[in-house]
């Protein structure tokens, strides 16, 4: 079956959640004629596309190459474009920095860092901007050992890159990627040419090591070719301070703005009656921070009943698998308590989001500490959407403390 809903349109970008609806109403896998590739649109397609391992992540140079090169290269030599081997020894490098022993030795420093925000804020405030934004900034800065002073040029950076993943991108959103890349890239080559002269604790000294040994531990089928080189370990910076923020801020932000605006599941958490970690759980699954997970077929590929040729992309929906309910009872609707709860917020399969513990702990944390310290927060006024649907977010969402 054929769609042509329009991706770009207000309404949509607005709230897709209706839209998204009547595309699972027409069926799971949908040929959609706009932009030549297919729609995944229930749990069950979208589970099925992100796990098989005949689609995969396919870099393509957006052109003029030449003109693009700082911004083609960190992504073309970064884990998440690629399919193994190369995503594997990638993928491998950074792993250990996130695993779960590790992601519970950076509580203390995540609670401190709340903390101090908080004692900062009176009054009416922008919640994102002054708490939720910095906080994972100044936590992947900890991590990679870079000045979490730089946490607002680093967020305009990585702001201007990830504006490229939407639809329908214009010249003006290239410019600013493109020259955002090239300033995050030096950036980041400035540190590592600082790491090889004096080594430190931190992500960017490991990887630097890697890089040396070379894959050392990896087996034959997993190392690729090569050792680490200079422009993998900087796209694998760079990647980590982008992905390291841009989904616990919108996860916050989404969640927050859902929780305030349901009182009733606000009071649920604020009384304690449903622990945090269960609520975090439906804010991820809600309002999805990534809507869209692209995948191409390397050989022709059967998804439930429809043929996707070798070469045909697939936009798996992840927003739209959170709303399906032949998974989730009553799926439009925001239970705090839910439980289980599948929801496809961090992907699945082999590319997985690799920060998801860190996000969770961040989110805990984050959301915990906020409630405890103002827990009469309300909005104080509308909230803005930002004008983009694949990373779905606010630019901003003012609360009043006053009453609390």
């Amino acid at each position: 079956m054929t769609a042509t809903l329009d991706f770009q349109a207000a309404d949509f970008v607005a709230d897709p959640y209706p839209h998204l609806s009547e595309l699972r109403r027409q069926g799971p896998m949908l040929w959609h004629e706009p932009t030549g590739r297919w729609l995944a649109t229930t749990h069950d397609a979208v589970s099925t596309t992100l796990r098989k391992r005949a689609l995969g992540r396919i870099w393509n140079d957006w052109e003029p190459v030449g003109e693009m090169e700082s911004f083609n290269s960190l992504h073309r030599n970064q884990m998440m474009e690629n399919e193994p081997p190369a995503h594997t020894r990638l993928r491998r490098l950074v792993a250990g920095a996130f695993n779960r022993g590790h992601i519970e030795r950076m509580r203390p420093r995540v609670e401190q860092l709340a903390s101090g925000l908080l004692d900062k804020l009176d009054g009416t405030v922008d919640i994102l901007g002054s708490y939720a934004e910095p906080l994972p900034v100044f936590v992947i800065a900890d991590l990679l050992g870079v000045p979490g002073d730089d946490h607002v040029m680093l967020r305009d950076w990585s702001q201007a890159i990830v504006h490229m993943y939407e639809e329908g991108v214009d010249d003006e959103t290239r410019k600013d990627a493109v020259d955002a890349s090239r300033a995050i890239g030096d950036y980041v080559r400035e540190v590592v040419a600082e790491r090889l002269k004096v080594p430190r604790d931190d992500l960017i000294s490991d990887l630097i090591t890697e890089r040396e040994r070379g894959g050392h531990g990896l087996s034959a089928a997993d190392s690729g070719v090569g050792k680490l080189s200079e422009d993998e370990l900087v796209a694998s910076v760079v990647l980590l301070l982008n992905a390291g923020h841009e989904a616990s801020v919108n996860v916050f932000g989404n969640g927050i703005h859902a929780l305030l605006t349901h009182p009733d599941q606000l009071a649920r958490v604020v009384s304690g009656e449903v622990p945090v970690l269960t609520a975090l759980e439906e804010l991820i699954r809600f309002d999805a921070p990534l809507q869209l997970f692209e995948r191409t077929a390397t050989t022709d590929v059967q998804i439930l009943g429809e043929t996707v040729r070798k070469g045909q992309k697939v936009a798996a929906l992840m927003g739209s698998a959170n709303r399906d309910s032949t998974v989730f009872a009553d799926a439009d609707a925001f239970d705090v308590a839910r439980d289980p709860n599948p929801h496809i917020g961090f992907g699945l399969g082999p590319h997985f989001c690799l920060g998801a513990p860190l996000a969770r702990m961040e989110l805990e944390i984050t959301l915990s500490r906020l409630l405890e310290r103002f827990p009469g927060l309300r909005l104080a006024g509308d909230a803005p959407r930002r004008p983009t649907w694949v990373l779905r977010g606010f630019e901003r969402i003012d609360v009043s403390l006053e009453d609390s």
